[in-house]
């Protein structure tokens, strides 16, 4: 027990070949592994906080001020998630052009500025721009991802993504929580108008985003190496000391030394490498190498069109698309069924959703990677656990809106807090779990395959986001919930029979 918890602040073990560390430093921002670690997380939840700035006092306070209606709100939620989309496609192969570091750092500071302009904005037109604008911070769970995988080995790989992309994403909760806050401190204490405050509380994401962005580009590099070059460069010399074909087996998956388990030792990690070791022929050598290389257009695109892209895109625009598009209108949806409830008390319920992130998605990636090294490092295991996770939060997000809870009915709030407290838990976990595989599949396109995955759980969330708009003109919460729980099951079984790696890796 006491040596487990002591990973949380030694330096770490450190892959010889890659220079990726076997245990996550948590408490260890002196090391380099673990200060990457923290503004992975830090840099995240700021990012996300700041996207979400709109939505927790769209519920009344900027409704009102800017007389929308609540299709006009579906709307700019939906145009909040676009803006996001086409940046995470973007993100992932720039991640592996110039650094997942310095495309994490740019997207923030561009939040930044979106952000910072947001306090003009002063009719419906506006609202639309500047939500537009401020999705730019939504692609920063791409850079994320890959800047995690980079630093961290396969052994602890999907723990060290859950844990960074559920605490970043609890963003969402901070958002619901500090901004409904804020608003009403500058109200109450500062004697400001309502329409004067909504814009004021914009001011604390902007300075937090500016600082950790600055503090990302200053304190941490881009690669264990230094840079993704030097990291790259590093594992080909390798390769060339292995023979004229590329990385040996044992140095392409960064074997583990001293205390590894035989097969690793060996080189051999059952779904991965006893498929490959029944090859005739050796795959190009650039997919041997566990580092991200640039790929040329004719290597990139087997990548983007294979099955377990396909895997991923499908499930990850579920889980993710479904936790983004809940989300923003949670609030809403709580109001609108207890109506008794204020701005704030609304907003505080629905952040507990966001808050789950903290537990549910590093569970998710913990969850795999248990699966994954205690039963024979099968690949198949975290591939069911990612449809399990699927399977359930599209069933539990039908039960919403079959039970529909509501004062009407003469249910109480903690009712529908329960069941969407759940479901969240799940879509959460499903998303974690997602990215505990990832890192296994086309491991040197890293960048393209979370880019990929990354995007389509935008675009899963635009989709959903327009499940809701169009229901009801906005307003048919319910029906919504009962729609899109039936895609996500449908979807996740569809894809359940796809194999966790394409052949010959």
């Amino acid at each position: 027990m006491g040596v487990g918890l002591s990973l949380l602040w030694k330096a770490p073990e450190v892959n010889p070949t890659t220079g990726k560390a076997r245990s996550i430093p948590v408490l260890n921002p002196v090391d380099m592994h673990g200060r990457v670690f923290a503004f992975s997380w830090l840099g995240l939840m700021l990012s996300f906080w700041a996207w979400y700035t709109f939505p927790p006092l769209l519920t009344v306070t900027i409704k009102q001020d800017l007389h929308l209606s609540t299709a006009q709100i579906a709307n700019s939620n939906i145009l909040s998630l676009c803006a996001a989309l086409f940046l995470r496609f973007a993100a992932g192969p720039l991640c592996d052009q110039f650094g997942p570091r310095r495309v994490y750092a740019t997207l923030m500071l561009l939040g930044c500025l979106t952000v910072g302009l947001a306090p003009l904005v002063n009719n419906i037109t506006g609202l639309y721009i500047s939500r537009s604008f401020i999705g730019v911070l939504g692609a920063t769970f791409v850079p994320c991802q890959v800047w995690c995988t980079v630093f961290f080995d396969k052994n602890v790989v999907g723990t060290a993504n859950a844990l960074a992309g559920g605490w970043g994403t609890a963003g969402v909760g901070i958002a619901y929580l500090v901004m409904p806050a804020v608003f009403d401190s500058l109200v109450s204490r500062q004697r400001m108008s309502e329409s004067q405050a909504w814009r004021v509380t914009f001011v604390a994401p902007l300075l937090c985003l500016a600082v950790c962005a600055l503090g990302m580009l200053l304190l941490c590099p881009d690669a264990p190496a230094g840079s993704r070059q030097a990291g790259v460069r590093r594992v080909q010399d390798i390769a060339g000391a292995n023979g004229p074909h590329g990385v040996s087996v044992a140095g392409a998956r960064g074997v583990m030394t001293g205390g590894a388990p035989p097969d690793e030792e060996r080189g051999i990690s059952s779904d991965e490498d006893a498929h490959a070791s029944c090859q005739k022929h050796r795959a190009p050598a650039w997919r041997d190498i566990g580092t991200a290389v640039r790929l040329s257009f004719k290597d990139a695109l087997p990548v983007v069109l294979s099955l377990q892209t396909v895997f991923h895109v499908a499930t990850y625009s579920c889980s993710a698309g479904g936790e983004l598009a809940v989300s923003a209108v949670l609030a809403s949806y709580f109001k609108a069924n207890y109506s008794s409830l204020g701005q704030t008390e609304a907003s505080h319920l629905a952040s507990i959703s966001g808050f789950l992130n903290f537990a549910a998605r590093p569970l998710g990636g913990a969850v795999a990677d248990v699966l994954y090294n205690w039963f024979g490092r099968k690949l198949w295991l975290k591939k069911a656990w990612i449809t399990c996770c699927g399977v359930t939060a599209g069933a539990l997000l039908i039960a919403i809106g079959r039970v529909n809870p509501s004062e009407q009915k003469g249910q109480s709030v903690g009712t529908m807090v329960g069941l969407v407290s759940v479901a969240a838990m799940f879509l959460e976990a499903g998303s974690g779990a997602n990215f505990a595989l990832v890192p296994h599949v086309h491991p040197s396109a890293n960048g393209i395959v979370s880019g990929l995955t990354g995007g389509c759980g935008n675009l899963g969330g635009i989709v959903f986001a327009t499940v809701f708009r169009f229901t009801s003109g906005g307003a048919g919460y319910c029906t919504a919930f009962s729609v899109i729980g039936a895609v996500q099951i449908a979807l996740n079984l569809a894809v359940s029979g796809i194999a966790p790696l394409p052949p010959g890796q």
